[in-house]
């Protein structure tokens, strides 16, 4: 007991250490707001970018450390994926998934992992079935059997509520092509190669090299069954909808990652689900009514008004940990809902509102 105490310990002085001694390089484009926004907002550099909290491509907080007390998995025995063509990566999956962790780190770490090891799996896999889906019986077998895998090493048990993720995800969905011939055939795989075989983690959020090169091959895979008869008989192309690309999307990437290196796949998978990540607020923004009974009009009272803004923050620092980005999105977003309440000082500067209180870092790193 006092060894797991003492490992929980370890687990959080590491989390601090990497969370406060690694820094990211400044975005190169400008992040514009809402200029009705704009006095609400906490306040941020010149170059319109803020310090940042938390790296754009969160680490692996808990890696340094290494589970003892692993339990043999109970397989299906009816998966046909490869298990040991990521074994490595998945020990990191564990990882950063760890169990009293992950619905903490889950938008910022464990998630985006346990994606892009679900991916890499089947990428992986394909090597030997050319095949970069599966129906969704061995769907469910096969994401039964890496649960278990990653719980004997360490990983919460509720990995698939935490991060959404099904048995879909392991299937082609809507996409009208699955299979590593049908790809080569209608795409420019080498394009993809080159745009997205490695990527600037910083540049390529801003100029989206790899990510259009992988729109475009999705559109090419969509475009298989994206015709309509018109009235004259005649077979024209329709209207590809968002979901089918997103979908066929998924599938290029599959196939980009049994082109590349798991480590290299896993970067830039990562990076590519952090330019994502970053573009939304992921916290649930509740009713702001109770602020603005406090805070509207001339703001009579600071102290109430501080009270009910420090109360609603605290609320928001229980949900996770946020990017820097993310946290700047929260705030805007925040900002609107204050305003569409009539809320037009800027309580920010006036409670001393950082945007670091937005994140878990702000109420369980530094015991706020």
């Amino acid at each position: 007991m006092r060894e797991r105490k003492a490992q929980k310990i370890i687990f959080l002085f590491l989390l601090i250490f990497c969370f406060n001694h690694t820094h990211c390089s400044s975005l190169q484009n400008s992040i514009l707001f809402d200029t009705k926004v704009d006095n609400l907002l906490p306040k941020i550099s010149p170059t319109g970018n803020p310090q940042p909290l938390y790296p754009l491509l969160a680490p692996s907080p808990l890696s340094p450390f290494t589970v003892t007390n692993n339990t043999a998995p109970k397989l299906s025995g009816l998966c046909t994926l490869d298990f040991d063509a990521i074994d490595t990566m998945m020990s990191m999956t564990a990882i950063d998934c760890f169990t009293v962790f992950a619905p903490y780190l889950a938008n910022v770490v464990c998630c985006p992992q346990f994606e892009a090891t679900l991916v890499i799996l089947i990428g992986q896999s394909s090597k030997k079935s050319k095949n970069l889906s599966l129906n969704s019986t061995l769907a469910k077998h096969c994401l039964s059997d890496l649960d278990e895998i990653l719980m004997g090493q360490g990983a919460n048990n509720s990995l698939q509520q935490i991060c959404s993720i099904g048995p879909s995800n392991l299937t082609e969905a809507s996409c009208p092509v699955k299979d590593v011939d049908g790809i080569e055939k209608m795409v420019n795989t080498s394009k993809i190669l080159v745009n997205c075989g490695k990527i600037d983690l910083v540049n390529e959020c801003c100029q989206e090299t790899c990510q259009n090169a992988l729109t475009e091959a999705a559109n090419d895979l969509a475009s298989v069954s994206s015709y309509d008869f018109d009235a004259m008989g005649i077979r024209r192309p329709s209207v590809i909808s968002n979901r089918v690309i997103s979908d066929c999307k998924n599938i290029v990437l599959r196939w980009l990652a049994s082109k590349l290196e798991p480590v290299r796949a896993k970067e830039v998978i990562r990076g590519l689900a952090n330019c994502n990540l970053n573009k939304v607020c992921p916290l649930v923004l509740p009713n702001v009514r109770p602020v603005a009974r406090g805070c509207g009009g001339e703001i009579s009272n600071q102290t109430s008004c501080c009270i009910a803004m420090g109360g609603y923050v605290s609320h928001l620092q229980k949900q996770s940990f946020l990017t820097n980005l993310q946290a700047l999105n929260c705030a805007a977003s925040l900002g609107k809902k204050l305003q569409k309440e009539n809320i037009t000082n800027n309580v920010y500067k006036l409670c001393h509102i950082s945007l670091q209180d937005f994140s878990l870092q702000a109420n369980g790193m530094q015991g706020k």
